[in-house]
């Protein structure tokens, strides 16, 4: 199976942004370019976390409704919110309504204060955790590393939910940790050019 499509401007991309309308947008654009806004980080979590057992699709159809059910994933918001929350969520048509999902939100929006506390942002965190170029397997052959088995445990440790190791190499592809796009990608070299004038938190 080719891992190129031909794109709206003849040019290649990853096979899988046209597997759906709406992904050409989402991989041309946000898809791999580092991130370091402690929101977007918190947002991207939590909507990998509900994807589990689901497809991106699913959560990428529901994003707005996600972003307006849980404040924009403002996590020092969502970490005030109370059983009444829990219960208007689960009402939500709009988002996906599992109850151990919508929890995990609120635990790990209260875990994200708590490092941004220890370590100045939820960037400095994560951005650590960004692996050796020399040591990612080739593009889009994976579903998980070393790395983000790293990550997904010491995450564990601190108290947050719904953040496996897959769940966790999904948000390093998506965020900018990794470069996943495939080499003859058109995005891929954006991808470089963004991440070398990219300057990891707390460096």
């Amino acid at each position: 199976m080719s891992t190129t499509v031909i794109g709206p401007d003849n040019k290649l991309r990853c096979s899988w942004c046209s597997t759906a309308p709406e992904f050409l947008n989402y991989h041309d654009t946000e898809w791999g370019f580092p991130v370091s806004d402690d929101q977007r980080l918190f947002e991207k979590l939590c909507l990998e976390g509900f994807q589990s057992g689901l497809s991106w699709r699913t959560i990428l159809n529901k994003r707005e409704n996600f972003r307006a059910a849980f404040l924009n994933f403002d996590f020092n918001k969502v970490a005030r919110f109370t059983q009444n929350d829990i219960d208007r969520l689960l009402k939500n048509e709009g988002i996906v309504r599992h109850r151990s999902k919508i929890e995990a939100v609120i635990n790990n929006a209260k875990r994200a204060q708590e490092l941004v506390k220890r370590e100045g942002s939820l960037a400095a965190f994560i951005w650590r955790y960004e692996p050796d170029s020399q040591q990612l397997a080739k593009p889009q052959t994976v579903s998980t590393s070393e790395v983000a088995i790293t990550l997904s445990k010491d995450l564990k440790k601190l108290g947050w939910k719904f953040i496996g190791p897959t769940t966790v190499y999904a948000f390093m592809q998506a965020m900018g940790l990794i470069n996943d796009h495939v080499e003859d990608c058109v995005i891929r070299a954006k991808i470089e050019h963004a991440r070398k004038k990219f300057i990891p938190p707390g460096c």
